[in-house]
């Protein structure tokens, strides 16, 4: 969003009575689990409390804004007991309060013209105008809400559009029949095995260097500013505080760097999936390995992978292409033969061998294979042969990332050079043998006269 001072302060306005509403909802519950009475969680009986308290209550904060929030916490809330139930005692009921909360609306309550927007707010304040930094890439009929958010000190509206699934050519249309299997990985985010024996490899080697210089530059901030921290109750200094603004804003470019790339990855599979006519995409699901307990820099490396994510991403592009996905389960895929059925110690690298068969393969590929061919909810084997990849294509995700380039270098690291001055540029002898005297100027030779 492009916005004057006075914007700026009318729309963080908007975000920090969102967040009132949060805590008045917290504190209400905690009143009425205080009292032994049942939570406030439904949405209808939250909008009947918003009611009651009148207009007028959070600033400029609309009704319709303010139930986008109220839905946002009854939807956290049944979330959480849905995964209670179901035996995760780790899932935890929103308790925690916020400074500034998204704000939505919807389809009718907000006007779009071009690239200016008008934000709904409370009946009898001014009417709020915004400018956004380019064109929505939909047709304004199908933009059914708008967003207000904050990130990393920047405000951004978020823009949600119906948009009808990809109509293909007769003979050109995803096959139902042809089914392609999906491996998730770190260092490939996707390896796809085709029914054909052909294969699509996404390298993501720039994402985990953005991971690891982002951690990097993190540490070094704040070791250089550690002297200056503020004691415990001391309050801030205007020093500390552009810190921390800064701070929050390059986490803000790390993360839209990452999901940028991860946006690339998806697309480059879903595209390669449509020239295959592939119509269905079975991905292994490996998120049973974030219950394992293996030290904190292997949860810190699981953590950065983002495996919801990188699943939600491909669903939503393969939903709009036409192509269905769905979830099988992948344990054994990566350290069982596709040739003998038989076990095999996990290789440490990217090639599988099999000491049993002398069978050879990539090992994120042979998965894929193996992921294709299994049923969704079945167990881990499977009686269909393995279509082994024959032809594969290798992409890169993230190429707007810092040195995922040619070099592969890190910009933001001055290159290594040679110990010592390389001194006065000199040009090679002449072949006759002779050389420039000393203290001349190779680049202003002599003027003769």
């Amino acid at each position: 969003m492009r916005v004057t001072p006075g914007q700026r302060r009318r729309c963080f306005g908007l975000l920090r009575s969102a967040g009132d509403v949060w805590a008045c909802v917290l504190e209400v519950n905690a009143w009425r689990r205080r009292r032994g009475d049942a939570p406030l969680v439904g949405y209808q009986r939250l909008c009947g409390e918003l009611a009651a308290s009148g207009p007028g209550t959070f600033a400029e904060l609309d009704s319709t804004g303010a139930r986008s929030v109220l839905r946002r916490f009854s939807d956290a809330w049944f979330a959480a007991a849905k995964r209670r139930n179901g035996g995760d005692l780790s899932a935890r009921f929103p308790r925690r309060r916020r400074g500034l909360v998204p704000v939505r609306w919807y389809h009718g309550t907000f006007t779009l013209d071009g690239r200016r927007v008008r934000i709904p707010t409370a009946m009898g304040t001014a009417p709020l105008w915004v400018r956004l930094a380019r064109e929505v890439p939909y047709p304004a009929g199908q933009v059914r809400s708008i967003t207000l958010l904050c990130e990393g000190g920047r405000l951004f509206l978020d823009v949600t559009a119906e948009v009808p699934v990809t109509v293909y050519p007769p003979g050109e249309e995803p096959d139902p029949a042809r089914v392609a299997g999906v491996d998730l990985g770190i260092i490939h985010p996707y390896a796809v095995a085709g029914p054909d024996g052909d294969a699509l490899l996404v390298s993501g080697r720039a994402i985990r260097a953005e991971h690891r210089m982002h951690l990097a530059d993190t540490k070094a901030r704040r070791r250089a500013v550690a002297r200056r921290a503020p004691k415990p109750g001391q309050k801030a200094s205007r020093r500390r505080r552009q810190y921390r603004r800064r701070a929050r804003r390059v986490e803000g470019r790390h993360r839209r760097r990452v999901r940028q790339a991860q946006h690339e990855a998806a697309r480059t599979v879903v595209s390669w999936a449509v020239r295959q006519r592939v119509g269905v995409l079975h991905v292994g699901d490996p998120r049973g390995v974030l219950e394992l307990p293996a030290g904190r820099r292997h949860h810190l490396r699981l953590r950065q992978w983002q495996i919801g994510r990188l699943i939600q991403v491909l669903t939503d592009k393969a939903a709009l292409a036409g192509i269905g996905v769905r979830l099988v389960d992948e344990r054994g895929t990566s350290s069982t033969c596709p040739a003998c059925r038989r076990r095999v110690p996990k290789p440490r690298g990217r090639s599988l061998s099999c000491p049993h068969c002398r069978f050879s393969g990539h090992r994120d590929l042979v998965a894929a294979a193996s992921i294709a061919v299994r049923v969704p909810g079945g167990g881990p084997t499977t009686e269909t042969a393995v279509v082994l990849p024959q032809v594969v294509t290798h992409r890169r995700a993230g190429r707007h990332l810092p040195g995922a380039g040619r070099s592969r270098r890190d910009p933001r690291h001055p290159p290594r050079t040679a110990r010592g001055s390389v001194g006065l540029r000199r040009p090679a002898p002449p072949p006759g043998g002779e050389s420039l005297a000393y203290g001349e100027d190779p680049q202003h030779p002599p003027q003769t006269r």
